[in-house]
């Protein structure tokens, strides 16, 4: 005797048995509570992780890089490896508003995101929704006077110069598509190649792209077949040549 099959009721409570231990298997560790740090920290209008190291911390921010949240901790006169969360009121307060303003604190010019603004011809930093509405606002601008860039951003492509061929190819269909041929068509033929025969059952004797018609057999019914006359002779005027 072979072996029993599982009925499906029995297979749907194996799946729902089996789900569920892997979803107690995927539950997120919880965050390490350490006492005397804050958790969240609300810096920049971002809530940014408190037991991260402030270096590291600061990077969350929209518009801040690594090398510039070094400097900036650096500026602000905080040790870099101190867990965010930990800081005072105060050194907060400072953090913020050399993030805001790094150039009053003596950043290096070519670290700013919005050097010489065609506006107000100040070098500042941009971050977090300030930065994106500018950025908004530029590509308005550019696509409004109808510049290269502006054009480009409007089609959806590339501004920066990329190559088109192979990237970029989004929302189409890769691949050259032949039309299929109805039953009786020919296809077409290539030049200096032969004609191709017809297909679907056409008749003998039918024009064909590139040939001329044959011509239709004779019939015998009931008629004497006809005999081609003869050629008339063609006459030869012989010149007589004169006696001397």
């Amino acid at each position: 005797m072979g072996a029993r099959k599982p009925k499906p009721e029995e297979k749907e409570k194996k799946a729902e048995e089996t789900k569920k231990e892997k979803v107690k298997e995927k539950k997120p560790e919880k965050k390490k509570i350490i006492e005397g740090v804050r958790g969240v920290v609300r810096l920049a209008e971002m809530n940014l992780d408190g037991t991260k190291k402030v270096r590291n911390a600061v990077i969350g921010i929209k518009g801040i890089g690594k090398s510039l949240a070094n400097s900036i901790v650096m500026v602000s006169g905080i040790d870099p490896n101190v867990l965010l969360g930990s800081l005072t009121d105060e050194q907060i307060q400072k953090l913020e508003d050399a993030i805001k303003n790094p150039s009053k604190y003596g950043v290096p010019f070519h670290m700013l995101n919005r050097r010489i603004d065609p506006s107000t011809g100040e070098s500042r930093h941009l971050i977090s929704s300030e930065l994106s509405f500018t950025t908004r606002s530029d590509i308005d601008f550019m696509k409004k006077i109808r510049s290269y860039k502006g054009i480009r951003h409007e089609l959806g492509l590339p501004v920066r110069g990329q190559r088109t061929k192979s990237s970029f190819r989004t929302g189409m269909i890769v691949g050259v598509t032949k039309a299929k041929l109805k039953p009786g068509a020919v296809a077409p033929a290539a030049p200096g190649a032969a004609a191709p025969t017809p297909t679907g059952g056409a008749k003998p004797g039918a024009p064909v792209a590139g040939k001329p018609a044959a011509p239709a057999p004779a019939t015998t019914t009931g008629a004497k077949p006809t005999t081609p006359a003869p050629a008339a002779p063609v006459k030869t005027e012989k010149k007589e040549e004169k006696k001397k």
